[in-house]
């Protein structure tokens, strides 16, 4: 449903659907859409539109663009996307101020970064090809959700049995991961590792 909304943008909000509750069957009568026409048709008498007004002088135009309103508008929209690379960089991949003193701790700090962005707009791509109703915002926070664990079993002989095991994709998770043409690795294999040894509290605490 969050897809087909994202999908639909503005014209979300005149459909209504009514859906089955629990324990009803799922036929005409409980699962009902419904477009609210004569809104939508309000709507658009009541709106409005987007004009860009700017003075560029031709000197300042890059090479080879023409002064149309069609280039101008392409290029307004660059600086759209300079200003959504940063949105990025600040929520989606969490970057904070930069601390270090080293020049090469701040070097790799901001190589880390970009490399971050890329791959962010690696997956934005993606996501346009395979689901255009999908953001990379969305992708990441639905797909951080699954977390990687391990199941410790203790044995009769004072070992533990390690299962490490990553959560099973939820519904909407699989769709991610099938539109994006990815596979979950394989649960990785068990292993035994002895268990904690506690010594005695005088031998601890250094005593005879």
């Amino acid at each position: 449903m969050a897809v087909l909304k994202k999908e639909a943008a503005r014209v979300s909000g005149f459909v209504k659907v009514r859906e089955p509750a629990v324990g009803e069957p799922i036929n005409r009568q409980t699962f009902i859409c419904r477009f609210e026409r004569q809104a939508w048709k309000q709507a658009l008498e009541r709106d409005g539109h987007y004009i860009l007004r700017a003075f560029v002088p031709s000197d300042d135009f890059p090479p080879g663009m023409e002064k149309t309103a069609e280039s101008l508008w392409g290029w307004y929209m660059q600086l759209v996307h300079v200003e959504e690379a940063f949105k990025s960089l600040k929520s989606d991949l969490d970057l904070r101020p930069i601390h270090h003193q080293i020049e090469k701790r701040v070097e790799a700090h901001i190589l880390v970064a970009f490399l971050g962005y890329c791959l962010t707009v690696t997956l934005r791509m993606k996501l346009s090809v395979a689901a255009p109703g999908l953001t990379p915002r969305e992708v990441l926070k639905s797909l951080g959700a699954m977390q990687m664990l391990d199941v410790v079993i203790p044995t009769t002989d004072g070992r533990e049995l390690v299962l490490p095991r990553h959560t099973e994709p939820e519904a909407e998770q699989m769709m991610i991961l099938e539109k994006l043409g990815l596979e979950l690795p394989p649960q990785p294999p068990p292993r035994i590792r002895a268990s904690t040894i506690v010594l005695p509290a005088a031998r601890a605490s250094g005593g005879l």
